[in-house]
């Protein structure tokens, strides 16, 4: 199994421009790039020195994911070492020796899982080998354990048996018959120099054995996090290095005219301030790495300097087409194209139109929901060395490969005269798939021939964000006289032009509850939009689960039923198989695998949350209620029920939250695993409150008090459970989020009466308390 990243494009792009939205609609399996996969090898991956220490390399980038963990924690587990003897480092950009290195789309559990365990079995395979040539025996008669080689006489691990037996110093229990035993570290010069096996060929431990997977495992960068150590992006210091920051118009790719830049390169510490062209061109839709913005570059002795000598800058800038756009617009815009015909048909079966003319009840409704920043705890930069025509750079990217080949094409030199070290980065959520940061260090460095640190402030960093995109919903759905849905007719008015939708802003054919009702359509329209957008933790998913779980909340409720019972009755009722070709096949066979949406498993995680939240004997009260939701995507399922109270100014707050996840057959690292989750749902509560406006193209927001995250006071106790299911397991990055925006929606209906249809909460009159 095998995914580059230009596959990992390619099959984003399904979502016309939404990255990693349709990532997981071609399974796995068989997302084969071009060429040959690499030939992974234990040896790229481990090193052993003499007493014994293991090296594993992480070869994903790392933005607190906890791939650092993840992956060298699979390695190690065939490699059948201790972890408290397992050292973790960073690998650079290599993907001929590691593979793919990107971090994205809670893809690297479901592309790691098995070929990380199978390089471990290979280093394990090679020690044994190593052993079995120095002692003179048959591989067969050997094994090990915890870091040890034993030769086995009946080719078993050691055990307790009759007669006498001894305690090593590895802390394991060898039979005096086996005779010898060696130390990984003894033994790994002359394994490194075998020849590696097959991966395909080595044997995988039994489930029921893992000392490491399942076991929490503390963070290999946790201690240096919390003392202050420098381990991020932000902290990469080199000899002789400057520091840098670029002055950009208050309008999406407006140009310089003039600047006092004679003013500015006279002040302390100054010693360059360049103009940026840019290369971006403005259209109805801005592709997703559309290349510099302009701007003026100020690079100096330190980085307070150089954001001094911004503040005296006096640019007149041509702000360009995009000065036209205002979010009041936008809303507009939308409204008529909800009143006019769709313009593109994604997916549609069965009458729709018969169906709702039918149907005893029908209900139509408008979602909205914003403009929202990445907002990472760690605004944007990067560090680049250019000496003698080539490129250093370390970059927090979490697509660094693709980076990598937007600095080559921007510099005009070749990939392979760049090196590119991959640094921990200060959260992500999608914003470091894009590089438009660290093309801005390349080039200036270039300009200046010197190793320089570029640096965004935080309103830079709001102000130029790759937004995820903003959209309004026009819903229609209908009821029979056993109050069961009859009929979906779905609306996108989304951002684009007639070809491509805004990055982020596609969606699938396959989104649910396309494939339950009887009858089915969805529609896109798009407006026009000169702006970045990108990918946001669960790209498009977390604005679509809130739009349809929350109205599937207002069907059942229109038909008298439980919301809970409503759901899973849909999700007993499956129409149409979705096929990859685009197809509807009404009574063909249904597909199989984690890449589909499996009823059972979606029903499995909303009775476990039912259950645990004690669903069916909520308490009923005026000010306070429930609500439920649940989502499948990016191969996970999670529920979510949120317990709300609403005061009598409509100051929200969440006193509970119950969730549950199926990931797939094992929790690889459950502590990192149950941070993730809850950090999924604060964020999704965070996206409730934010949003990103426009006035005469400027962006509004600038920093936290006006694009708010949760404060801790505000963060509810969170129950998190999982149900263990018969597949391989699957990524936590962004199933956990999408579920908590519906389930406080249809808690505050519960609590108030009060349908939740425009985001953020306070458009709709509320606020968290």
């Amino acid at each position: 199994m095998h995914i580059d990243r230009r596959s990992f494009l390619q099959l984003s792009a399904l979502a016309g421009g939404g990255l990693a939205l349709n990532f997981y609609r071609t399974p796995l399996a068989k997302a084969q790039g071009p060429g040959k996969p690499p030939d992974l090898t234990p040896q790229a991956f481990i090193k052993i020195a003499p007493d014994g220490i293991v090296t594993i390399m992480a070869r994903a980038s790392e933005t607190g994911q906890g791939m650092r963990n993840m992956l060298p924690m699979l390695i190690a587990e065939e490699l059948d070492v201790d972890w408290k003897d397992v050292r973790v480092e960073q690998a650079d950009l290599d993907e001929k020796k590691f593979g793919p290195q990107f971090s994205g789309g809670s893809a690297n559990t479901p592309m790691g899982w098995e070929p990380m365990r199978r390089v471990g079995a290979a280093g394990r395979q090679l020690l044994i080998a190593a052993a079995a040539q120095t002692w003179g025996v048959p591989v067969a008669e050997c094994t090990t354990q915890a870091g040890r080689v034993l030769q086995a006489a009946n080719a078993r691990a050691p055990q307790a048996s009759s007669g006498h037996v001894v305690q090593v110093a590895s802390g394991q229990v060898l039979h005096p018959a086996s005779g010898r035993s060696a130390t990984y570290g003894e033994l790994a010069a002359k394994a490194a120099a075998l020849p590696p096996p097959a991966l395909s060929s080595v044997k995988l431990k039994d489930p029921k054995n893992y000392r490491i997977i399942g076991h929490s495992q503390a963070g290999v960068d946790t201690h240096a996090i919390v003392t202050g150590k420098p381990v991020f992006g932000i902290d990469v210091t080199l000899p002789g290095m400057l520091y840098a920051t670029i002055q950009k118009a208050p309008v999406f790719a407006g140009k310089v005219k003039t600047a006092n830049l004679d003013e500015i390169k006279a002040l302390p510490g100054v010693r360059h301030a360049l103009v940026i062209d840019g290369g971006i061109k403005l259209a109805a839709f801005t592709p997703w790495e559309p290349g510099m913005e302009p701007g003026i570059a100020i690079v100096a002795d330190t980085w307070w300097q150089a954001q001094q000598a911004r503040k005296q800058l006096k640019v007149d800038w041509d702000l360009g087409p995009a000065a036209s756009q205002t979010s009041e617009g936008f809303e507009k815009r939308a409204a008529d194209l909800l009143k006019a015909p769709p313009v593109t048909t994604v997916r549609k079966y069965g009458d729709v139109d018969a169906a709702l003319q039918s149907s005893v009840k029908v209900v139509e409704a408008t979602y909205e929901y914003p403009f929202i920043a990445h907002a990472t705890m760690e605004p944007q930069g990067c560090t680049a060395h250019w000496k003698d025509g080539k490129l250093e750079m370390w970059t927090t990217s979490t697509l660094p490969s693709d980076g990598r080949g937007l600095v080559a094409k921007t510099l005009g030199i070749k990939e392979s005269d760049i090196t590119t070290h991959m640094v921990r980065g200060g959260g992500s959520f999608g914003r470091r798939l894009q590089n438009d940061y660290a093309v801005e260090a390349a080039w200036i460095s270039k300009q200046i021939d010197a190793p320089v640190k570029l640096l965004w402030s935080r309103e830079d960093d709001i102000a130029h964000d790759p937004f995820r995109p903003g959209g309004t919903v026009g819903l229609k759905a209908g009821l029979d006289a056993q109050g069961k849905l009859t009929a979906w007719r779905h609306h996108l008015v989304t951002f684009g032009d007639e070809k491509n939708s805004a990055s982020g802003g596609g969606i699938g054919g396959d989104t649910y509850p396309s494939g339950f009702p009887p009858a089915y359509a969805l529609y896109t329209s798009a407006q026009p939009l000169m702006l970045r957008c990108g990918a946001l933790r669960a790209p498009g998913d977390n604005a679509y689960c809130w739009v349809a779980q929350s109205f599937l909340d207002e069907m059942a409720h229109a038909a008298g039923r439980d919301p809970l019972e409503f759901q899973l009755d849909l999700l007993s009722n499956k129409q149409a198989p979705w096929k990859s070709d685009g197809k509807d096949a009404v009574g063909d066979h249904e597909p199989t695998g984690p890449d589909v949406l499996i009823p059972a498993r979606y029903k499995g995680v909303l009775e476990l949350v039912a259950e645990k939240s004690g669903w069916a004997k909520r308490p009923k009260e005026p000010g306070r209620g429930m609500g439920i939701a649940a989502w499948f995507c990016h191969l996970g399922y999670f529920a979510e029920v949120a317990d709300v109270s609403v005061d009598a100014s409509n100051k929200v707050t969440v006193n509970h939250v119950w969730a549950v996840g199926d990931v797939g057959s094992q929790i690889i690292n459950p502590r990192a695993a149950e941070s993730i989750s809850y950090g999924g749902v604060i964020d999704g509560m965070s996206e409730m409150g934010q949003q990103i406006t426009l006035a005469e193209g400027r962006v509004q927001q600038s920093n936290f008090h006006n694009h708010p995250i949760m404060r801790m006071k505000q963060a509810p106790p969170i129950d998190l459970y999982w149900i263990k299911s018969d597949y391989a397991p699957t990524g936590l990055g962004e199933p956990t989020l999408p579920p908590i925006l519906p389930a406080v929606g249809n808690a505050i209906f519960a609590a108030t009466g009060k349908r939740i249809r425009t985001l953020p909460l306070q458009k709709s009159g509320f606020s968290w308390a």
